[in-house]
């Protein structure tokens, strides 16, 4: 393990709270200050993934919007989840009272074990509580586990509003419409209920932005006076479109194609290593900001890594920048704290 590489990055961390909230009106990317840095479900890399916790530590740290996926209760409030199976990201497992409701699904083509939000009342799902999802890779975060309750949509646009207030800029919430098309025919549509929210928190386009990695999706959000966001996958394509694939919506007709309901593409990284994705995506009129960032080795580029240990921490900074030049609009990233720090250097 590179010890010294590890501890500058934490001390990194721990610091940049206070420095960022000082320099947030000049560092804000929409007032010409840069890329947008988007905490990817909070800061995931030092808090467990869609809490409280996570949101808080992202705008200390310096991030522009942070990132709520949406999923569905039985009782139809929208929640904020990586997926809608939860045993990896709560303590579920851990209560009896929900042991029979452990079970098989098919959602989106693929078969998937486990215990799903849709099949909770709002009521019970805040009985459980958030751990971290990836605690081999990030077993720091696991001190937390225990600590935090599963949000609502709301809660997470109301932190947002407070965290603005007390920074003194605005922080937007970045909602993705997690499995849309399978949540629909389970008579739980989300698309009605975000509408909803964004129009009674009269959420405008600096404080709101909504992605899906499903086309239709975001075709029935349009109207709402809030910027769009396609997300792109690096295999096949978006499930709500059978035949039609990311590669093919990656080129300048397929860019075309998206610039007619959205304005901004979500594609990953590595997408964008020797192609002319960028450049194309400009010339369409949309803005593009690659998935995700992360400063473990097994997450970065070959000559990134530094030591032997995949969940040692490389060079992420040269990653940010390497990305800063080729003039992406926006980083979406576990680290928000890492891509703030880059982006002023």
């Amino acid at each position: 393990m590179q010890l010294g590489r590890r501890s500058l990055l934490l001390a990194a961390a721990a610091g940049t709270a206070t420095a960022a909230t000082a320099t947030a009106a000049a560092a804000d990317p929409r007032k010409g200050g840069g890329p947008v840095v988007i905490g990817h479900r909070g800061a995931a890399g030092w808090r467990p993934e869609h809490t409280a916790l996570s949101y808080t530590y992202a705008v200390q740290t310096g991030a522009d919007w942070i990132e709520p996926d949406l999923v569905p209760t039985k009782d139809h409030v929208l929640v904020v989840r990586h997926e809608n199976e939860i045993s990896q990201t709560t303590d579920v497992a851990r209560h009896p009272e929900f042991a029979d409701r452990r079970t098989t699904k098919t959602v989106d083509g693929r078969p998937v074990t486990g215990w799903f939000t849709e099949d909770f009342t709002l009521a019970e799902l805040k009985t459980l509580r958030a751990v971290e999802r990836l605690p081999a890779v990030r077993d720091r975060n696991t001190v937390f586990d225990g600590r935090a309750q599963v949000m609502t949509f709301q809660e997470v646009v109301d932190l947002a509003r407070r965290l603005s207030r007390e920074h003194g800029r605005t922080v937007a919430v970045f909602p993705e419409t997690k499995h849309p098309t399978y949540f629909r025919s389970l008579g739980l549509p989300l698309e009605p209920k975000l509408a909803a929210a964004i129009r009674r928190n009269r959420l405008g386009r600096r404080e709101c932005v909504v992605q899906s990695f499903e086309p239709t999706s975001l075709q029935r959000m349009t109207g709402l006076g809030v910027p769009l966001w396609q997300a792109l996958g690096t295999t096949g394509g978006p499930y709500d479109l059978p035949g039609k694939t990311y590669a093919e919506m990656t080129t300048p007709t397929g860019l075309a194609e998206i610039a007619a309901y959205a304005d901004w593409i979500g594609p990953d990284k590595a997408s964008l290593v020797g192609t002319s994705l960028v450049a194309d995506a400009h010339a369409a009129g949309l803005r593009i900001g690659p998935y995700t960032f992360r400063a473990e080795n097994q997450f970065l580029p070959a000559q990134f890594r530094h030591g032997s240990g995949p969940n040692d921490f490389g060079d992420a900074f040269a990653e940010y920048a390497l990305y800063y030049r080729m003039g992406v609009d926006a980083v979406v990233t576990d680290f928000p704290d890492l891509a703030v720090i880059a982006r002023r250097s």
